[in-house]
């Protein structure tokens, strides 16, 4: 059941205040809060209860269970929500996706008991199903031309068929590890999720310029993930092949060295593909190669 909010006083806005809804315990609320600190915006989280304030930036928290998200923000009652695209698709509120955030990853799948033969999705027809997403698993039947029977459970779906209240189940997976543990094991992969973060579509002016700010940042804050700042010394003579090495975002900074012959060549890379950029760097007579972790690149 939702908790009931703070009340606006009608006509009564001395300033802008964005009110943005996350989830209120678990992983989705680290990373949440993670993000928000990465952009510069400080919550006090150990005065958190169900509303708090940033400190530097005019908005407001609220802390919500995931599956109320999409329904405080299409009504209003906060201004954007960050949640899974799975929760968004489930509840069916009219919402905006305006950001992917790139973590909180997982998949919904169907998964039946391992030792059960598996040919397709024809297997499902007339089994009883359990998940907590009966809106995205009954698209997909639909789409498939499958009509089997959906059991709707809330907790841990993934005992179900052990213990006897369906056959099979669709669930969340994240390593899989939680369905060999019971017994189970992934068939098909239905729906990929993500944390993203949602508005609602009457957003005023001043808010749209809030949100822009927000993106902004965010935008900036994801383009510097996994990336390095690499500083190296090298021939003028290998300083083409280099650059064809480390393309960097427009182009590598080069500076001239004292020492005749040499360079000082400065670029980003992905973290990744660091230690073979290293080789190639190497193998073409880069020296004094140096890598530091980067904060923030402003795009």
């Amino acid at each position: 059941m939702l908790q009931r909010c703070p009340p606006r006083v009608p006509n009564e806005k001395i300033y802008v205040m964005l009110r943005i809804a996350i989830q209120n315990k678990g992983r989705l609320n680290e990373q949440s809060v993670a993000l928000l600190r990465e952009i510069g915006i400080n919550v006090d989280e150990a005065k958190r209860k169900f509303l708090s304030k940033a400190s530097n930036f005019p908005i407001e928290v609220l802390y919500l269970r995931d599956d109320d998200i999409p329904q405080v923000v299409a009504n209003g009652t906060a201004s954007l929500g960050i949640v899974g695209l799975n929760e968004v698709a489930e509840r069916g509120f009219d919402v905006e996706v305006v950001a992917r955030l790139g973590f909180g990853g997982c998949r919904i799948s169907l998964a039946i008991p391992k030792g059960d033969e598996y040919a397709g999705v024809e297997y499902f027809r007339g089994k009883r199903i359990a998940t907590s997403y009966p809106s995205i698993l009954r698209r997909y039947l639909e789409q498939e031309g499958v009509d089997a029977e959906l059991e709707v459970i809330t907790g841990s779906v993934e005992i179900a068929p052990a213990a006897g209240i369906a056959d099979a189940i669709f669930d969340i997976v994240s390593s899989g590890g939680t369905l060999v543990s019971n017994g189970l094991k992934e068939v098909e992969r239905v729906f990929e999720s993500e944390a993203v973060l949602i508005a609602g579509h009457n957003l005023s002016v001043e808010d749209r310029a809030l949100l822009d700010e927000l993106l902004f940042r965010i935008e900036s804050e994801k383009v510097s993930r996994g990336k390095k700042y690499v500083l190296m010394n090298i021939p003028t003579s290998a300083l083409d092949e280099a650059v064809k090495i480390l393309p960097a975002m427009r182009s590598p900074t080069v500076m001239p060295l004292a020492a005749e012959g040499w360079c000082s060549l400065h670029s980003v890379v992905d973290a990744a593909d660091l230690w073979e950029k290293v080789r190639q760097l190497k193998a073409i007579g880069a020296e004094g190669i140096l890598v530091l972790t980067l904060d923030k690149i402003i795009p």
